[in-house]
């Protein structure tokens, strides 16, 4: 593990200057996960809020090889990248080691996107995948994914009158990777006081083939708070196992952090406006439903951690 004084000295892959809101947490996630690797990075974005920001024509904000294409396909992509790179590096016209790496959000990964990021794990490709998942579709308008919270407000399925937001759980994008057993499988989020982020992609980028990384990103946009609080936002998912951490190795499932003092979830949803509908009194029985969900998952992944 790299200590912050290592990481200081390293050069920033992704410069300042790009156009992401003020709070933005996908420019956290894309700088710390490039600076986790030792090695020269390829990177391909899923179109979406990173991808906009970054690369708005003539200006470029990645000071890396970086390959931009739909909303669907940016495992696809990085598949043939990287089986191009292997046929070259065969016949002895690349001599560096190179780590690949593919960014997209929750809309691009666990919807639209989730057919080529299946395949390209299945194919085994030596590839690190991360979702920066902020719970919508944020760049086109704040639309539900399924990733999206139970009773958050979004633009197609807004709370009000008729229903108080999302009806839905989201699903369970980090355990369907893990169930393509592949090598490396982790869920993380900016803010940790541990590094937790830099730690796991560290590890992602030194083992070999295909590795999936799930990384929980509050939206200031999307989410409505202040944009000073977005990395108290990432601490507290965490704190009230909203987003548990941890990691799938092999097939050995392993928590990364366990909260001294397990918060409730009213913690971090009644700092966001998406939730304010659940502070309403005829709303406290879905403020109930939401914690006892995330309670009974969250033992669900201790006993499979082997934590109990």
């Amino acid at each position: 593990m790299a200590t912050l004084k290592d990481l200081s000295k390293k050069k920033e892959l992704l410069t300042g200057g790009h156009r992401a809101c003020a709070g933005c947490g996908a420019t956290i996630v894309a700088r710390q996960v490039m600076l986790a690797s030792d090695k020269p990075i390829v990177v391909v974005a899923a179109t979406g809020c990173l991808e906009v920001t970054t690369t708005i024509f003539p200006y470029s904000a990645w000071n890396v090889p970086f390959l931009h294409n739909a909303f669907e396909n940016a495992a696809a992509t990085l598949s043939g990248v990287t089986a191009a790179y292997e046929a070259l590096k065969k016949k002895g016209k690349i001599k560096d080691d190179i780590n690949f790496v593919a960014f997209g959000g929750d809309g691009g990964t666990y919807d639209i996107g989730l057919q080529s990021l299946s395949g390209a794990m299945e194919r085994g490709h030596n590839l690190l995948y991360v979702c920066y998942n902020n719970q919508a579709y944020m760049n086109t308008g704040v639309q539900r994914s399924s990733a999206t919270a139970r009773a958050a407000h979004t633009t197609t399925e807004p709370a009000g009158k008729v229903k108080p937001g999302k009806d839905r759980f989201p699903k369970d994008l980090t355990g369907i990777m893990a169930a393509h057993n592949i090598p490396y499988v982790g869920q993380s989020v900016i803010g940790m006081v541990n590094n937790d982020l830099i730690k796991k992609a560290e590890k992602a980028f030194s083992i070999n083939g295909p590795k999936f990384l799930n990384v929980f990103q509050p939206c200031r946009l999307g989410w409505a708070y202040k944009p000073e609080e977005t990395l108290e936002l990432g601490r507290l998912a965490a704190d009230t196992c909203i987003w548990p951490l941890y990691e799938v190795v092999d097939g050995v499932w392993k928590l990364t952090y366990k909260p001294r003092e397990k918060k409730p979830v009213t913690d971090f949803m009644f700092k966001q406006e998406r939730f304010r509908h659940l502070k309403k009194p005829e709303n406290k029985h879905i403020i109930d439903e939401i914690q006892n969900e995330v309670d009974r998952r969250w033992e669900e992944l201790r006993k499979r951690c082997g934590d109990m």
